[in-house]
């Protein structure tokens, strides 16, 4: 496993698994197996609705907690709850959050971050971050805080690559994680020719050389998957790299295409939405 190092110190995998769209008992399962598989990386949220499932699989998996990096994300109806943090640890199962987001900037996020960061204070949550926030929103937050943001999670994949806004991240310090890695299942973006040499190049597939492209840029990664092959394969980028031409090609490919589209009208949806979260199996 490779680790970026936080602002704060902490160290966080290169890649771990996502939850996102999973069932509590599929969430479970991919948890267990990507901990099986030596996976470290754990990525959830308030709004998946899987939060005590990946609690379970923490507690069966055998793996010391300390050996985990997990990491959740607050949702939006809930930034101005004084409880949020506590009862999100409560279903986790857990007396600390390693990297907690918030999930949307939609709603009174000002107010969400406050809560973070007493959280990161009281110990709760070792480091804190944003996730699908844009430059100016992020600048929002740098104007104010107390406890910086060492994360933004957004869609990136060869297809977007943000390569200003990761210029921008890098200046304060922040790191870039990557959800829809591999482009939201866009057969087009895996089945690049350029990917499928590289595959055969080095005896991969198409899905880990674009992974593999994804943490040499410096992006951390969440795939998420219900497959438990696929989740080994995931986490099987560790023994080749890409060459310099080779990750300039990867670099030439993008186009500034995203599969996710944020409206103000969303936004306020998001806000007003109030996940079922007490009613997790």
């Amino acid at each position: 496993m490779e680790f970026a190092t936080l602002q704060n110190g902490v160290k966080m995998p290169m890649v771990g698994i996502g939850t996102f769209l999973l069932s509590p008992d599929e969430a479970e399962a991919s948890v267990l197996g990507a901990l099986a598989c030596g996976g470290c990386l754990i990525d959830t949220a308030n709004a998946y609705l899987n939060e005590k499932a990946v609690g379970r699989a923490i507690r069966k998996s055998g793996v010391p907690r300390e050996a985990i990096f997990l990491e959740t994300k607050l949702w939006p109806s809930f930034y101005e709850q004084a409880d949020a943090v506590d009862k999100t640890l409560a279903r986790l199962d857990t007396d600390y959050i390693d990297l907690l987001l918030l999930h949307q900037p939609a709603g009174n996020y000002m107010a969400g971050y406050r809560r973070m960061e007493e959280a990161c204070r009281a110990g709760k949550v070792w480091a804190i971050g944003l996730s699908n926030f844009t430059q100016d929103q992020i600048w929002e937050i740098l104007d104010v805080c107390t406890v910086k943001p060492a994360v933004l999670q957004t869609e990136v994949h060869p297809y977007s690559q943000e390569k200003e806004l990761k210029k921008f991240l890098s200046g304060e310090g922040m790191v870039m994680q990557a959800w829809y890695p591999l482009g939201h299942g866009d057969r087009a973006l895996r089945e690049e020719p350029l990917f499928t040499e590289l595959a055969k190049k080095y005896g991969k597939s198409n899905a880990q050389v674009i992974l593999r492209w994804h943490i040499q840029a410096g992006d951390i990664v969440i795939p998420g998957s219900k497959n438990p092959e696929h989740i080994r394969a995931n986490l099987d980028l560790f023994d080749f790299s890409l060459t310099d031409g080779e990750m300039a090609k990867i670099a030439a490919m993008d186009r500034q295409k995203r599969y996710y589209h944020s409206t103000p009208e969303l936004l306020k949806k998001y806000a007003e939405m109030v996940p079922p979260v007490e009613d997790q199996k």
